[in-house]
């Protein structure tokens, strides 16, 4: 869809970008006048394959300051970006045949990594009716004597789905009673949140041992381009990964290991600012979206997307297009309204488009008022 929609805006046409999974903000100042620094002071030369020990003891005081989780640098890995750190421990758990449980909707790169990490993806099927979480009761039903990983992310990419203490208990509660299923929490997009503190699975002491916490720099900071990632784990497990990833990338790039020291342990008040406008634009985003007929749509608790179910439109044309599932309705957003959006088969949800607001409310307004008068031809 960015590709469709790149080739049409070099034809000279103005398409709008609903398909963006990145804050369309700049890195705070302070970050970037580390790396300047870093640069001029010539940190110019190949890092540790875990990371500088400077970068990683600052990946355990936010994991202490922000989440009140006792890491030592020796359980943190740091990788080229959260997608190689989610890499690097699927590798290092998943063998041929292992069972990995994934609640949908999920981010499209967990099925592809387990599948070529030889395992067998497990869909535990959410909906809107069901806030996109799953159920205690629903987790323990996808466990076989083959589960070798759960893997899920708070807030969610792409429903915007939040996991509160209660319902993170309720999913720990079942991992007692299997304690060979390891856990992977994605929580890249921390920062991001609209209905309170961040819950990290990882709070409850006796699962920490089997939990692999996800986290990186791309989300709360707009640092996307820096390419910085990290995991918290066990011993054995960082290092595995220190070995995977020691073959593949070795460590990641020195300046942004230096630029993330300075975003890790200094002010955060420009990730607030952003999470405070992410919040307006939600609430314009879900005051718009009311007025167009058929959409079931879920308030997203996190992260910067709304994912709703458009199903009302399947089997409706325009007298020339007809829409039979969410790919067709994407393609004729972008062909019609000239708005670019992600169909959520990519995330395990047929029924489901995703629209980013990670876009000026300029463009937010613009877009949505040209998707209403598009859907409103088809009959």
């Amino acid at each position: 869809m960015a590709k469709l929609g790149r080739e049409l805006r070099a034809s000279g046409i103005d398409v709008i970008d609903l398909s963006l999974g990145e804050p369309d903000f700049d890195t705070p100042q302070h970050i970037k006048d580390a790396a300047i620094k870093a640069i001029n002071d010539n940190w110019s030369h190949y890092t540790p394959v875990a990371g500088f020990a400077d970068l990683r003891e600052a990946v355990c005081t936010k994991l202490k300051r922000d989440n009140n989780l006792d890491y030592k640098p020796e359980n943190i890995i740091t990788s080229t970006g959260a997608k190689q750190s989610l890499a690097n421990a699927i590798y290092a758990v998943v063998d041929n045949g292992d069972e990995v449980v994934i609640p949908t909707p999920y981010w499209v790169t967990y099925s592809e990594l387990v599948k070529m990490a030889g395992g067998k993806v497990v869909e535990i099927r959410t909906s809107p009716e069901s806030g996109f979480k799953c159920s205690p009761a629903q987790l323990e039903a996808a466990i076989t004597s083959k589960t070798k990983l759960f893997m899920f992310s708070s807030p969610c990419n792409p429903s915007g789905a939040v996991y509160s203490k209660a319902e993170l208990e309720g999913l720990a509660e079942v991992f007692r009673k299997h304690p060979e299923v390891i856990i992977l929490s994605d929580e890249i997009y921390e920062y991001i949140n609209f209905v309170g503190g961040h819950e990290s699975i990882a709070q409850f002491s006796d699962l920490k041992d089997r939990i692999i916490l996800v986290n990186g720099l791309s989300k709360g900071f707009a640092m996307t381009g820096w390419r910085l990632g990290y995991i918290a784990a066990n011993v054995e497990i960082a290092k595995a990964c220190e070995k995977i990833q020691g073959q593949l990338t070795s460590g990641t790039c020195s300046i942004t290991q230096k630029a993330a020291v300075a975003a890790l342990t200094g002010n955060l008040k420009p990730s607030a600012e952003m999470t405070e406008e992410f919040t307006r634009r939600r609430s314009k985003v879900l005051e718009l979206i009311k007025d167009i007929p058929g959409f079931k749509c879920f308030e997203p608790e996190g992260a910067f997307y709304i994912f709703p179910d458009v199903s009302y439109y399947y089997g409706k044309s325009d007298g020339t297009q007809t829409i039979a599932n969410a790919a067709d309705f994407s393609m004729y957003l972008l062909n019609t309204a000239h708005v670019s959006s992600v169909m959520g088969d990519a995330f395990g949800e047929p029924n489901c488009v995703r629209f980013s607001f990670a876009n000026s409310m300029t463009n937010i307004e613009r877009a949505w008022a040209r998707i209403k008068e598009a859907l409103a031809k088809l009959k």
